[in-house]
């Protein structure tokens, strides 16, 4: 009786033990999937403070970048704020990095441009929400590895080259120039070539005085964060939120000659509509002019190479919270969570595309902010916008947005990874120059599917073309050719090892005796084992003696399956030192 007693009652433990381990394995996904619970139930009043700090410090900066973007997309300034209110509150409860913040950018407003130009707003709002579910579903199934294969130099190259596209597309804007903007860079400079003589005077003299102020205001906030110096900091502040200043100062400019003229000598970014975004489903059919677009139309029109939107969409984000992340470390697959779910919810509420922002996290780390919360009070400040300043965005002039936009891009530009690829790799350099021309020449999809499609290729040629080192041993016994493979062959390099063998073999005398030593081979396929067996038939043909040295028991037993016959040129020794007796080792 006391026998079952205890039997029972361990019985019990384990089954409470297993309980609480899967209560425990429950809890932790739950604060993995929501971070949210992670740092909510520590937020102190010192936190609310900093956070209310860098909301501010970002919001400012927000607003007028978010108009910026919606504008390079081809949209209605209000969208770019959308975009920034919604992703805001969802990466809030969803985001892994405290310091990141999301909303449109540069690079995927250019994307989503040529989806606006001749069809309407309702293909942007839907690229965010088929987006949004791919990039869920990515994270869901952790294919976030597939990103892996874009190079880094692909990658800067496309990052290069959309400084540039996007730079070239704001001179309409600079310029004030009558004609379209162009969908990529060389279609940019061609329109800018034909309607430079409709330039207008004070656009470019605005613009130019809007980056110069940019570049001041940047160097004005140097080395004045780490003190206790109110001018300092209060110039620190300025630094940070310098493009808000600049818009506000061009705001100013174009409200006073609007009253003391009569008169609009610059253009401006216009009505903006006031309020909130509806709440709605996003749009799954849509009316351009008098023509009706179903949902396989849109999609049609959004086209394959739509696909590469969401990986761009993964790589920013990614790529910032990787930057930014306190101890280098991220969870990618809980980013492209919570992205896709920015997207996806967005696109309720009319959002374009959306990714996380260099410029803008860059400006939350500086501030000091100390959870994701800081996104609420960026966000109170575009309701805030949204509700009551729509009428005074009426006076920003494009000149502004354009200058504004200009020296954002220059500052992505790395221009010394070109120097360093010329000096360590020219490969690698060759793979950043033909990504950017095809970027440049035909387009941001295009130009990253280049790039990367050639960098798979030059990999699959280097794949194909193992080496395999040859060395001469003499020992009293004879000479012994010993042919060390590498650790993994694959299939499309069995007919490269093959003439490597053969070539080796008719270079050598007929008393050599012939290692292929398999030590360091860890795998092949059937491929590359038939074409192993042949060069094997062809010295046994020709009377050579060769042997297959520490070959391991999973790729002996593929050979054998091929040919049965060559079961006795196996052999195991510790090393050639022992198989060969005594020797003298001469390379």
């Amino acid at each position: 009786m006391a026998v079952y007693s205890e039997n029972n009652n361990g019985i019990l433990y384990r089954k409470r033990l297993k309980k609480h381990a899967a209560s425990v394995c429950k809890v932790k996904s739950i604060k993995k999937l929501l971070p949210i619970t992670e740092w909510l139930p520590r937020y102190n009043l010192s936190f609310l403070i900093q956070d209310i700090i860098a909301g501010i410090t970002v919001g400012l900066t927000a607003i007028p970048q978010g108009i910026a973007y919606a504008v390079v997309a081809g949209l209605s300034p209000e969208y770019g704020l959308y975009a920034s209110l919604t992703s805001g509150f969802v990466y809030i409860v969803f985001g892994s990095c405290k310091y990141v913040t999301v909303g449109p950018t540069a690079i995927v407003s250019t994307m989503v441009a040529k989806y606006v130009l001749g069809y309407s707003p309702d293909f942007a709002i839907l690229a965010a929400f088929l987006s949004g579910v791919l990039i869920l579903l990515m994270g869901v199934f952790n294919l976030g590895f597939l990103v892996d294969f874009i190079s880094l130099p692909v990658i800067k190259g496309f990052t290069i080259a959309a400084a540039l596209q996007i730079a070239a597309s704001q001179l309409k804007s600079f310029f004030a120039l009558a004609g379209p903007s162009g969908n990529y860079f060389a279609e940019s400079v061609y329109y800018f070539a034909i309607n430079i003589k409709t330039a207008r005077l004070w656009d470019p003299i605005l613009a130019t005085i809007t980056i110069i102020m940019l570049i001041l205001l940047q160097k004005l906030g140097l080395g004045c964060k780490r003190t206790d110096d109110l001018l300092k900091q209060i110039r620190w502040f300025i630094s940070l939120a310098r493009n808000a200043v600049v818009v506000v100062i061009g705001m100013i400019v174009a409200y006073i000659i609007k009253v003391t003229l009569d008169d609009e000598p610059l253009a401006l970014v216009g009505n903006i509509d006031k309020g909130l975004p509806k709440i709605q489903p996003p749009p799954f059919n849509t009316v351009v002019g008098n023509e009706t677009y179903l949902f396989s139309d849109m999609l049609e029109v959004l086209g394959p190479q739509s696909i590469v939107l969401p990986l761009v969409v993964i790589l920013e984000s990614v790529a910032i919270s990787k930057a930014f992340a306190e101890g280098g470390k991220v969870d990618a697959t809980q980013e492209m969570i919570a992205l896709g779910l920015c997207n996806i919810v967005g696109s309720f509420a009319g959002s374009m595309p959306i990714t996380g922002s260099f410029t803008r996290t860059a400006l939350n780390y500086a501030s000091g902010v100390q959870t994701q919360a800081g996104g609420v009070t960026k966000c109170l400040l575009i309701i805030v916008s949204l509700t009551f300043l729509t009428s005074t965005f009426y006076y920003i002039p494009n000149a502004s947005l354009a200058g504004l936009i200009i020296v954002a891009m220059f500052s992505m530009i790395e221009y010394e990874i070109i120097l360093q690829l010329w000096k360590v790799s020219k490969r690698e350099f060759f793979l950043l120059t033909i990504t950017i021309i095809v970027c440049l020449c035909t387009g941001l999809e295009y130009g990253i599917v280049a790039g990367i499609v050639l960098e798979a290729l030059i990999l699959l040629f280097y794949q194909s073309r193992p080496t395999i080192q040859v060395n001469t041993l003499k020992s009293d016994a004879g000479e012994i050719t010993v042919i060390t493979l590498p650790d993994a062959v694959p299939y499309c390099a069995a007919e490269h090892l093959r003439r490597l063998l053969l070539k080796v073999s008719m270079k050598l005398d007929a008393n050599y005796v012939t290692v292929i030593d398999g030590t360091n081979l860890k795998s092949m396929d059937t491929t590359v084992a038939a074409n192993l067996l042949s060069v094997i038939e062809d010295y046994v043909r020709r009377l050579r003696p060769i042997w297959l040295l520490n070959f391991n028991s999973e790729v002996k037993n593929m050979c054998l399956v091929v040919n049965k016959n060559i079961s006795d040129k196996f052999i195991s020794a510790p090393n050639v030192l022992d198989f060969a007796i005594s020797f003298r080792k001469e390379v």
